[in-house]
């Protein structure tokens, strides 16, 4: 049977998910009766919830008697090395560019990446039913893009298909086509099928799945030789070890699901159970000629976080693993699946360094684990800093910001204050394109404030360009907070006395404890308040009045405004049905002492 390999990359919102839902329908994998919706691939809760691709995902179709295998990646950097991973499995890829906005951040990753493992390129330029849309300037931007990543003069004669995913057509011209067969024809025509090179058995882990009868499942493209049912294999691990395992069940991935078989040949995607103990980037070898493939390499992550369990006075009341030995087992299970992810012990056992691309990578994961029931505690982010020849040096991204053009000046004064240096403007249509480079550190917290800034129209992106010299302070949240004195409950007539000293992150008939954030100060400088003040009832003071307290809405913050949002000092706690700010020293008269040692010190 002959079998087409393709990834579908794209920066994020371009259309991805939606171009797979096309493929889906128009392949009939569905009943005539059976209606999915759309993104039908996003099917985890957060991937719902937040609208993106976090994991990626395999799927298979056929079209004119080819089985065509299609790998749907995340768009956003933080997930970059999902993208990194599962490349190796594609013999071509399907780079989606939006017909508006044109090559993004994540379009130069991911295409860097695709050009280097030598895969045949397809540009679809999504989205021309948008008003404004300009393809023929994205196609001379994308050539242009090629260009500069140094693609071979193959790779510059890419075919380029126009369509729009919701409208459901695609075509190699402009017009309008009945639904998406000529890309489907056209993936048949210029994406090769797999080179097979004869010789003995070689498979890549690339990818993992769980179930809960099977266990652990490995993915990987068969490159040389055939799997078999039964059949014995040397599993060669990243440090050149070799270890004897035996094939228990073989899946192929068909449609939306696995189907068992016997046997897979080289060139297609398998899915293998009854290996142990294996990694993402083990090699699947002959028994009798075990040959090891080349070891995957992922970008190294730019930032870390302080993950400890819970000790406030709220400890254990609402998840199910509280210990350490629960963390560290969690974490280190994660490190198995994601690559980009890294796990390292500290001098205290109750506390785990947690690497990751971005603030969005390790919120993802804090929020899937306090889904599974764990409660712990996350410090403040930081970036990862190194000595390069004797000098102090920190990651430095690329951002793209879109914006409306009477915004602009506002979002390059907030950018310049973080540090950031204006290195292109591009005007289009009634949006203005500002590139920016900027050190990591002043990404942290800069996506509320532009939203803020701007009424909620900033469109920002941003990926890792390089470690270059420290650049001195940027300067952080400018208000102080406010700090609960001690445990109770919040009461409305004690809130109904604070209003006039900031905005609350609680509202009345919520339980706080002594040392817990409970609003933000109008003024620099944290300040101690008590909300649990109840009112003293004498026979001139009746309780019924309370009810004429107007007290203002709290502020809600997501899990990501809230790590972008604390100090040094300060640390968040995680329970599955809360997300609490808090100080490290809880105690006020400890955090005095500890203030007079630090400015001692300095």
């Amino acid at each position: 049977m002959e079998i087409r390999n393709v990834a579908i990359i794209a920066h994020v919102d371009h259309g991805k998910t939606t171009l797979v839902d096309n493929m889906i329908y128009q392949t009939h994998l569905l009943r005539e009766n059976q209606e999915m919706g759309s993104l039908i691939l996003d099917q985890n809760d957060l991937e719902r919830e937040r609208g993106i691709t976090i994991f990626s995902k395999n799927i298979s179709i056929f079209y004119k008697g080819v089985k065509i295998n299609i790998i749907d990646t995340p768009g956003h950097a933080d997930f970059g090395g999902e993208v990194e991973r599962v490349l190796r499995m594609a013999d071509g890829v399907l780079l989606l560019v939006d017909a508006f906005e044109g090559p993004m951040p994540q379009t130069r990753f991911v295409l860097q990446k695709a050009l280097q493992l030598q895969l045949k390129p397809i540009v679809v330029i999504n989205k021309v039913d948008k008003p404004n849309c300009r393809p023929e300037e994205v196609h001379e931007a994308v050539f242009e893009l090629f260009f500069q990543l140094d693609a071979s003069e193959e790779q510059l004669e890419f075919p380029t298909f126009y369509g729009s995913g919701k409208q459901g057509w695609f075509n190699q011209t402009l017009e309008p086509s009945a639904d998406i067969s000529p890309l489907l024809d056209g993936i048949l025509t210029y994406i090769p099928a797999p080179q097979v090179s004869h010789g003995p058995l070689q498979l890549q882990i690339t990818s993992l799945d769980y179930s809960s009868f099977l266990g652990r499942i490995a993915i990987g493209k068969v490159q040389r030789g055939q799997l078999r049912v039964n059949q014995p294999v040397c599993l060669i691990a990243a440090d050149g070890s070799f270890r004897q395992a035996r094939i228990k069940e073989l899946y192929v991935f068909e449609g939306l699901g696995k189907q068992s078989v016997e046997t897979v040949e080289a060139g297609d995607i398998a899915a293998i159970v009854g290996l142990e103990d294996f990694a993402i980037g083990d090699t699947v070898a002959d028994i009798q000629y075990p040959e090891a493939l080349p070891p995957l390499e992922v970008e190294q992550p730019t930032m870390h976080m302080l993950f400890s369990i819970n000790n406030s006075p709220f400890f254990g009341r609402d998840g199910k693993y509280v210990t350490s030995r629960h963390l560290r087992e969690r974490l280190m299970k994660e490190t198995e699946k994601n690559l980009a992810l890294r796990v390292e012990e500290t001098a205290s056992p109750d506390s785990f360094l947690v690497y990751g691309r971005g603030v969005m990578h390790l919120g993802v994961l804090i929020e899937t684990m306090r889904r599974e029931g764990y409660e712990l505690t996350v410090g403040q982010p930081q970036v990862h800093v190194k000595h390069i020849g004797g000098q102090r040096c920190e990651p430095y991204e690329e951002l793209v910001v879109d914006v409306p053009v009477e915004y602009a000046s506002k979002v390059i004064d907030l950018v310049t204050r973080r540090k950031g240096t204006l290195a292109a403007m591009h005007t289009k249509g009634h949006i203005q394109h500002l590139e920016f480079e900027i050190p990591s550190r002043g990404l942290i917290g800069l996506r509320t404030q532009l939203l803020t800034a701007t009424s909620g129209e900033a469109v920002m992106a941003h990926r890792f360009l390089a470690y270059k010299p420290w650049k001195g302070p940027i300067p952080s949240r400018i208000n102080g907070v406010l700090v609960a004195k001690e445990t109770g409950t919040v009461t409305a007539y004690a809130l109904d006395k604070l209003q006039d000293r900031g905005i609350f992150f609680v509202e009345p008939g919520e339980e706080v404890y002594g040392g817990m954030i409970v609003g933000e100060n109008n003024k620099p400088g944290d300040l101690v308040v008590n909300t649990n003040e109840g009112k003293k009832l004498t026979n001139m003071r009746a309780s019924g009045s309370d009810a004429a307290a107007q007290i203002v809405p709290k502020r809600r913050m997501s899990l990501e405004e809230c790590m972008e949002y604390i100090q040094h000092d300060e640390c968040i706690e995680i329970t599955p049905s809360h997300i609490r700010m808090r100080k490290l020293i809880l105690d006020a008269e400890q955090r005095k002492k500890q203030q007079k040692i630090m400015s001692a010190s300095e």
